[in-house]
């Protein structure tokens, strides 16, 4: 488990750098659509915190599909050069508040510096693993996270800790790869598919249970765009999901 989180926290250091150096994009073939990685972001939006939608490392846009609203405090996981972040603390004032969580130092420092070029003063970046996140009980009122959760070994404990992070009928809206066909065990174990949204997705109904199991009500699924790579057997895919933590939480959720 420890060799996967280190090739996953290598190759989005090696994308880090590779954007700081080109401004271009780094994004995955399984994560992008024949147009690129900007697919559902708004171009003028985006020019609004001065960064490109090539910068989305991603599979969609969860800051929409969130419905944030001012005043509310919002965590990306997995947040990477901050463009969800970023544009989520725009979605958020006045008075809200945007976090993001990345393990790789590399990362982080793209992210604040593209937070010091867009002047956003109401976000904060924080170094840590989205199995441990570093945030109190019920510190936020939305998740979202782009194409990340895929790349945890235990999904089990991202949902367990998302669910302990948001307040009571918080809502996580993720956009994330999912398997329509399983995957071959030729390709679960080849680390360099784990570190490119392949070889960690799991099929709509484990997602479906693991949010379950973590305590999430409402759970939905929208299958986005079908994917078919050469040399992969199975067939995955990018999807929203939505669920919601209930407003009154019992020992037995």
């Amino acid at each position: 488990m420890s060799e996967i989180l280190e090739t996953v926290r290598a190759r989005y250091a090696d994308k880090a750098l590779k954007m700081a150096e080109t401004s271009g994009s780094c994004c995955d073939e399984a994560c992008c659509s024949d147009t690129g990685c900007g697919e559902g972001y708004n171009a003028d939006e985006i020019a609004s915190v001065g960064m490109s939608p090539t910068a989305s490392l991603g599979c969609g846009n969860p800051t929409l599909l969130a419905d944030l609203r001012p005043g509310e405090t919002v965590l990306d996981l997995g947040s990477g050069a901050g463009l969800d972040v970023l544009l989520s603390a725009r979605r958020v004032s006045p008075g809200g508040h945007a976090y993001g969580v990345d393990m790789t130092d590399e990362m982080l420092a793209v992210a604040r510096e593209n937070q010091r070029k867009a002047g956003t003063a109401n976000a904060t970046f924080l170094k840590g693993t989205i199995e441990q996140i570093p945030l109190d009980d019920a510190a936020v009122d939305v998740i979202i996270s782009n194409c990340v959760i895929n790349l945890a070994v235990d999904k089990g404990a991202v949902l367990r800790e998302a669910f302990r992070v948001l307040r009571p009928a918080g809502r996580l809206a993720v956009a994330d790869m999912v398997a329509i066909e399983d995957l071959s065990a030729d390709v679960k174990k080849r680390l360099d598919l784990w570190a490119g949204c392949i070889a960690g997705t799991i099929s709509l109904e484990a997602y479906t249970s693991a949010l379950r199991d973590a305590g999430f009500r409402d759970v939905d699924i929208e299958i986005t765009r079908e994917v078919r790579l050469e040399g992969v057997d199975g067939r995955i895919a990018s999807a929203y999901i939505r669920a919601r933590k209930p407003a009154l939480v019992t020992a037995a959720s």
